[in-house]
């Protein structure tokens, strides 16, 4: 998701359904959309299964909300995290909302904040179910911070291995189907000029309206360049912007 204002963003973290393991690169990938104006963190702390969160908290200046489970089964900092979204929706003072969850009953809150204008950002694993994926206007894996992490450790690679960045890096979360490659085709075709030339800007804004979760980095690939190069199907062409040398990527289906 392209954004060139800086949003405002509550981040609400459910500890219940992430890990706290990849915490820093979370923050790390949020700043890329905004600044992040609250940071809270919900979960019945009296229980051992949530210990591990207590440290990152306080390098991430996370404030924790207690929430007890009056029932057993039931996940009552749900609708903590629910309750406190409405009211920080309607204090104005942000412009979006990151709800770091795997848990799709979050699907109507998401929806509901996208209808009062909101961005809304979905951070999960991968088992996250595809309602709440769809209700978000940009969804991200919580399994790629995880390779990134893994990248960022390991940064004395060949040569060669920096100069052929069409490759991927690392085993991708998915392999790319040919459902994508159908849909990356028929979104060209959807913004393309009369000579049917799409601009890669706009090309990765509506696959994003039309798969939330759409990453490149699924895919093993750290640019959606990169990725459409190593498909084959596509023509690419770089136009000059008359700007320091700074260059507009376009696509065509061959």
């Amino acid at each position: 998701m392209e954004i060139k204002e800086e949003l405002k963003l509550a981040v609400l973290i459910d500890a219940d359904n992430v890990p706290y393991a990849n915490v820093k690169e979370m923050f790390e990938e949020i700043a890329k959309y905004g600044t992040p104006t609250f940071k809270r963190i919900y979960a019945d702390w009296t229980k051992p299964t949530v210990s591990g969160w207590k440290k990152v908290l306080l390098e991430n200046a996370i404030t924790p909300v207690q929430q007890y489970s009056y029932t057993q089964g039931k996940n009552a900092s749900d609708s903590a995290l629910i309750i406190d979204a409405m009211d920080i929706l309607y204090t104005g003072k942000v412009d979006g909302f990151c709800i770091v969850s795997s848990d799709s009953d979050f699907t109507r809150l998401a929806t509901r904040l996208r209808e009062a204008g909101m961005k809304v950002i979905g951070i999960g694993e991968k088992k996250t179910l595809p309602p709440f994926i769809t209700a978000c206007d940009k969804f991200i894996y919580i399994e790629i911070l995880k390779a990134e992490s893994g990248n960022n450790e390991d940064k004395k690679t060949t040569n060669k291995q920096i100069k052929d960045k069409s490759k991927p890096k690392k085993e991708p979360l998915s392999k790319i189907d040919p459902a994508i490659i159908n849909l990356l085709a028929a979104s060209v075709g959807d913004i393309a000029d009369e000579d049917g030339w799409a601009f890669l800007g706009d090309l990765g804004n509506l696959m994003l309206k039309k798969r939330p979760d759409f990453d490149p980095r699924n895919y093993g690939f750290p640019k959606m360049l990169a990725m459409i190069k190593s498909i084959g199907k596509f023509e690419i062409d770089a136009k000059a912007a008359g700007v320091n040398n700074v260059k507009h990527i376009y696509v065509r289906n061959k």
